[in-house]
């Protein structure tokens, strides 16, 4: 009997060719959102260098309509990645936190000097802080609210601000002392509710897999039909009911003797399983 002198090769040629690592794509239809909202926020910039706040504000209302819409687009076609999420955040700290921080400032803060460098920058700070927060909290925050107030929402208080004004006829708001410091309070304001641990409601539950009662379909209906009558007053009245909703929720859950941190804090909710020791 002869041996096979190269039984190892023929082991070698009968093992499959193992298969180059697949390469991590790039989804277009959700990237393609985020880069729209990415361009809404540099459309607004370029419009208030120009002088045109009220298509500023208009960009920066669309940028947030774009913001939600690229997560769930992702979540229905089953096209979320890595990459995306990290477009996602950049393109929020654009849209969300250097474009309203410049807005307001060439708006209304302007001619104050240095002091008016302040609100910005605290915005603008806040913004950048909030978003990391955000991403390093992923999977520990109860899903039913925010920690702090969202960057978008932080920008609808202080762009609603400079629309409803705007849209009043106030010009030169930079020249108006009582006007410069109202926004001068309000984007303090939103710059710090951002970072803040207030519970603001995140409308996953009603926005997710779940239904809904049908009164909240026509509270939805209603609530379009009064954006649509005044949208600057409207959205502007909204969102500030909101910036001040989480604090509402502390206050609330702080006075029943109840868990006021989001990290968490949930033991019922299916979405929370797995977050609690």
């Amino acid at each position: 009997m002869i041996d096979d002198p190269h039984p190892a090769d023929e082991e070698a040629a009968a093992q499959p060719t193992p298969l180059p690592p697949r390469r991590r794509g790039i989804y277009i239809l959700p990237n393609a959102i985020t880069l729209a909202a990415l361009f809404s926020g540099f459309y607004g910039i370029v419009m208030a260098i120009n002088g045109r706040f009220d298509l500023a504000c208009v960009a920066i209302f669309v940028a947030a309509v774009l913001d939600s819409l690229d997560g769930r687009v992702a979540r229905m076609t089953n096209a979320q990645s890595a990459f995306g999420e990290q477009m996602d955040s950049l393109s929020d700290m654009v849209s969300f936190g250097a474009a309203p921080a410049l807005i307001v400032y060439m708006w209304a803060l302007k001619d104050m000097g240095k002091a008016g460098w302040i609100p910005a920058f605290v915005y603008i700070s806040g913004a950048a802080l909030r978003l990391a927060r955000f991403n390093v909290n992923i999977g520990v925050v109860d899903k039913r609210f925010f920690q702090g107030l969202p960057s978008p929402a932080a920008a609808a208080m202080v762009i609603g601000l400079v629309w409803v004004m705007d849209d009043a006829g106030f010009r030169n708001a930079s020249r108006i002392d009582w006007l410069a410091w109202t926004a001068f309070a309000v984007t303090l304001y939103a710059g710090f509710s951002m970072v803040t641990n207030a519970p603001f409601y995140s409308f996953k539950v009603v926005g997710g897999r779940r239904t809904v009662p049908f009164i909240v379909i026509v509270a939805i209906a209603l609530g379009i039909a009064i954006v649509a009558l005044d949208p600057p007053r409207a959205l502007f009245g909204i969102f500030c009911i909101y910036g001040l909703s989480g604090y509402a929720v502390y206050a609330w859950r702080k006075w029943k003797g109840r868990p006021t941190s989001v990290i968490a804090i949930s033991t019922d909710e299916p979405d929370e399983k797995g977050l609690h020791p």
